[in-house]
């Protein structure tokens, strides 16, 4: 079922308090509403067409992943059903329903917690030239998108604009403190091997992701944000895996592939996009969606 487009939401003069690249976050003090819009961005632009139903499927999935990863840490979670929201958000459901979270807040902590299984993306180019990557030496002869031998960390700054930069784990003890560096290292190590595990059997390859954790009131971690979706992380479809390139994809290289055949200074306003790459980007994302949960778009 294909719903509205929504790239941008306000409601009448309540203004969101922030927003990124593709959510809109609305402060309500101790609780945020975080709406996933169907904006997409590549190369750190936010392009100016929507993709249908992008926000509901990572809000879904989303979801999903809190509530099947809660045993090995809590999510900032408490609904996606918009009827479950305060006023004046339970009134919009138009524009709210299906692609926000009414989540608890937290203080988020100031690097991104980055799990790779397969060598690719900057990963790669970082191996072509050092043999490592963040800082941690792996194998010689590896190819691009060879499975590594074990999980690894590899953490990185949080940029307000631009690339977030690759770091070491001494950079990211630096920044949060070693224990708790080791705990962020422990936790997103966990949850990839889990996840990546069940995703394997629904015929998808996660060949790495992003998490971010917070802090709560009590100085508990929390995993935040979004959880293991097309837009945090590589999902590759198992049944075509072949090391030594890059792979097919559910997320949205597709959309950075045309991008690339462009001549396009990956600088803003970016291109519009042609309405056959907005379908097809539509339907890989909802196939992760209904492989990875048994169910479609709500």
């Amino acid at each position: 079922m294909e719903h509205a487009v929504i790239t941008q939401t306000a409601l009448g003069t309540m203004m969101p308090a922030r927003r990124g690249k593709v959510r809109d976050i609305y402060d309500l003090g101790t609780l945020l509403v975080i709406v996933a819009t169907d904006r997409i961005s590549a190369f750190d632009v936010v392009l100016p067409d929507g993709i249908p139903n992008k926000g509901r499927v990572l809000t879904q999935l989303s979801a999903f992943w809190f509530n099947k990863l809660s045993h090995i840490i809590p999510s900032h979670l408490l609904s996606i059903d918009v009827r479950n929201f305060p006023e004046p958000f339970r009134s919009s459901e138009e524009l709210f329903g299906g692609r926000s979270m009414l989540v608890k807040k937290t203080r988020p902590l100031p690097i991104e917690c980055v799990a790779r299984g397969y060598v690719s993306g900057s990963g790669w180019n970082e191996y072509k030239k050092t043999g490592s990557i963040c800082g941690i030496r792996l194998p010689e002869g590896l190819k691009e998108s060879d499975k590594l031998p074990t999980p690894i960390f590899t953490p990185s700054t949080k940029a307000e604009q631009g690339h977030d930069e690759n770091i070491s784990f001494a950079e990211a003890s630096h920044i949060v403190g070693r224990e708790k560096a080791d705990r962020l290292r422990e936790l997103s190590l966990e949850l990839y091997r889990e996840g990546a595990a069940y995703a394997e059997t629904r015929g998808i390859i996660i060949a790495d992701t992003k998490f971010e954790f917070g802090e709560d009131d009590d100085g508990r971690i929390v995993w935040i944000d979004e959880a293991l979706t097309p837009d945090s992380s590589r999902f590759w479809p198992k049944e075509l895996y072949r090391p030594g390139g890059s792979q097919p994809s559910f997320d949205k290289q597709f959309v950075r592939d045309y991008l690339l055949s462009l001549k396009w200074d990956k600088t803003s306003p970016g291109p519009h996009l042609p309405e056959e790459v907005i379908r097809t980007t539509t339907r890989k994302y909802e196939e992760a969606l209904e492989l990875l949960t048994g169910c479609g778009v709500a």
